[in-house]
């Protein structure tokens, strides 16, 4: 019985993975709910068409080993290239917590350190001093935190063939840098703000301590030992990689002219990498977490990179804990390309690119079900609407005019409304109050006022 059932064992976890791909690949939810209605569930390809995605890479992980990986849809429209487990996507902010493990790596060799001024490690290029950093320096710690107070939220790219700046142009701002120059104007260790501006500061430093480009410190020091042989720095991506590398697109399905852009700024946004190799790197981070030999890190270094700095980031990651279990985390977002990465301390977790800046929707989309489907603890959450009169409704009924966004109609649809957005389509809205309706997940709530309404930022006129 026993050598019946060791051979049978492969045989039913086979069918359990197919199971549960059947299941994730059908029940894709929303990021919000409404409560006490069912929520409501979607194929990968119903959603890839709602929201004009072409192309999304899957990869699973379970008991520390990727479980599957997939790819659905076109990698390339024009070039009808499907996505494979082989397809590159630019990974955006992703690119931030493997460069981090890269600057974990020198901190072990005690080549730069975590606490000291950044100055002291820089030979290239000085971070100008200030009266934000008389008393609190620019660290690493702090930079890998975004707890520098430094700027440069991203960075937008350079598209095709357009002139390259240097990174100490950029850190400046200095032409053809498409970006303002990186300073402080935060204390450091006051605020948290994000900065991917820190992160070319990390970049600069990585290259100028180890005396070697930071493309290929990294392919030796962090990519190869995590088996990422696909994934790449390199910006401009190399030509022997472009047959394989997918193109991006806007949110109304337009390409990117030229496909993609180039990212000089390598460690906080140009990332080319696939799902797999993804995966492969949250493995590494949890073998390490573990104390397994041959990690990527030192299990101290690891517990350390995975241990809040602030209420939000450890270092280089967006950190939760669930149970005792701690969940670590990353979006991304380049032009034509958004992606997201999450993994657990218990040998858990899913990456899911796209070529698409709609696609970190049907990201976590995919990633609410993967939770249900293998019982972790992210899910939707859940809001309520109250009922208004139909009547209620059709006061805000109409066509409005938003800034860097357009036409947005509204209309009444039985309880609630439908806005109407180009990019993402229709957008159901549902009542919290007589004024505010808020979406599934989809965009900020929106509050009307009596010549339009406002949401996230955004004011919007009535048209006439």
């Amino acid at each position: 019985m026993r050598l019946l059932l060791l051979l049978l064992a492969p045989l039913l976890a086979t069918a359990q993975t197919t199971d549960h791909i059947q299941a994730i690949e059908s029940g894709l939810l929303p990021s919000v709910i409404l409560k006490d209605h069912p929520a409501p569930r979607h194929t990968i390809q119903q959603r890839m068409k709602a929201l004009n995605v072409n192309g999304v890479g899957v990869a699973v992980i379970r008991n520390y080993r990727i479980a599957w990986a997939k790819g659905y849809g076109l990698a390339d429209v024009a070039a009808g290239r499907p996505v494979t487990t082989d397809t590159l996507f630019l990974a955006g902010s992703i690119s931030k917590p493997v460069a981090a493990t890269g600057a974990l790596q020198l901190v072990e060799q005690k080549k730069i350190t975590l606490d000291e001024h950044v100055n002291q490690h820089l030979k290239s290029w000085k971070l100008p001093e200030n009266d934000f950093t008389k008393d609190e320096k620019v660290t690493v710690r702090r930079i890998l935190s975004h707890m520098a107070g430094l700027t440069v939220h991203g960075f937008p790219g350079y598209a095709s063939g357009a002139a390259l700046p240097t990174i100490p142009q950029i850190l400046d701002g200095e032409k053809p840098a498409n970006t303002p120059a990186v300073r402080v104007d935060l204390t450091p260790g006051s605020n948290f703000r994000y900065s991917g501006g820190g992160y070319t500061i990390l970049q600069l430093m990585m290259a100028d301590v180890t005396q070697t480009p930071f493309t290929s410190y990294m392919q030796t020091a962090v990519l190869n030992k995590a088996n990422m042989r696909q994934s790449t720095y390199e910006n401009p991506l190399p030509q022997r990689l472009s047959s394989v590398s997918a193109a991006g697109y806007k949110a109304n399905g337009e390409a990117i002219p030229g496909r993609f852009h180039t990212y000089p700024e390598m460690a906080a946004a140009g990332l080319w990498t696939t799902a797999s190799d993804l995966a492969r790197f949250v493995i590494a981070i949890q073998r390490a977490h573990q104390g397994q030999p041959d990690s990527i890190l030192k299990q101290s270094t690891a517990r350390e990179m995975l241990t809040l700095q602030n209420k939000v980031y450890g270092l280089g990651f967006v950190v939760n804990d669930h149970d005792g279990v701690k969940w670590f985390r990353h979006g991304g977002a380049d032009a034509g390309f958004q992606a997201i990465l999450m993994g657990s301390t218990g040998g858990e977790g899913i990456v899911v690119m796209t070529n698409s800046e709609n696609g970190s929707r049907v990201a976590q989309e995919i990633a609410y079900a993967a939770a249900a489907a293998y019982g972790w603890p992210d899910k939707p959450r859940e809001r309520a609407a109250i009922t208004l009169p139909t009547a209620e409704l059709a006061k805000f009924a109409g066509e409005y005019e938003a800034p860097r966004i357009g036409k947005v109609t509204i209309r009444v649809e039985q309880d609630h409304l439908v806005a109407n957005v180009l990019g993402p389509g229709d957008i159901d809205l549902y009542p919290q109050s007589a004024d505010t309706f808020f979406s599934l997940g989809v965009i900020p709530d929106l509050k009307f006022t009596p010549d339009g309404f406002t949401a996230g930022g955004v004011t919007a006129k009535r048209r006439n």
